[in-house]
């Protein structure tokens, strides 16, 4: 979800306000990336926090986020992604298929992006809920619908950006234990590192975009 990608988020029906009310456990600290994760009420799966440190302003980080098409190429275990449509610049639709480790079957999920700023503080906000009815449901990969990512990113000084992404997901179907775990851990960090290392290629280092002003 991040796509989130990191592509595996929170209930539809829980609100965001429910992640502010979460009494969050630091799971992992590596390379400046932080993994929390939280009990939900009325959830079996846990919540995930992330946060981290760019060096890059929040129009980049942004400017990734919502570039769905190269996700394969730092979202963690994304087999395949699509552009559906983009209504306007700061917002779009898409499809993704997880691949999971057998003997799971893959996820796969429709998503809606849409990416704000706040005029005063310039905290830059994405939001990417589940949405249904936009691809037909595959033979043997396990549709999600309920799941909900949200990026806060906050610029800060030496044009750097304090992200935090918060998620958490209802995967479909069953799921052992140490999978779930792989993901709630090892899968947000995956995922920043590889967003880190996206950052620094020449179409994302300097960009720019219309909606977001520094």
């Amino acid at each position: 979800m991040l796509k989130n990608v990191l592509s595996l988020a929170i209930a539809i029906s829980i609100s965001f306000s429910a992640f502010a009310q979460t009494d969050w456990l630091l799971r992992s600290n590596t390379n400046g990336i932080k993994v929390y994760t939280g009990s939900i009420t009325n959830s079996k799966f846990k919540a995930i926090k992330v946060e981290c440190t760019f060096n890059a302003s929040p129009a980049q980080i942004t400017a990734v986020l919502l570039d769905v098409n190269t996700c394969t190429e730092w979202v963690y275990h994304t087999k395949s992604i699509k552009l559906l449509k983009q209504p306007a610049a700061n917002e779009l639709y898409y499809y993704s298929e997880v691949s999971l480790p057998w003997p799971a079957s893959n996820r796969d999920f429709t998503a809606h992006l849409t990416a704000t700023q706040n005029p005063e503080t310039k905290v830059v906000t994405v939001n990417g809920p589940a949405v249904d009815g936009l691809v037909p449901v595959k033979e043997d990969i396990v549709r999600v619908t309920e799941s909900t990512g949200k990026w806060v990113i906050a610029p800060v000084e030496g044009g750097r950006s304090k992200v935090e992404y918060t998620l958490h997901v209802n995967p479909a179907g069953a799921l052992p234990a140490w999978l779930v775990n792989l993901f709630a851990t090892e899968g947000p960090t995956k995922s920043f590192e590889g967003l880190r290392r996206q950052l620094q290629k020449p179409q994302f280092k300097n960009s720019t975009l219309a909606f977001i002003k520094n």
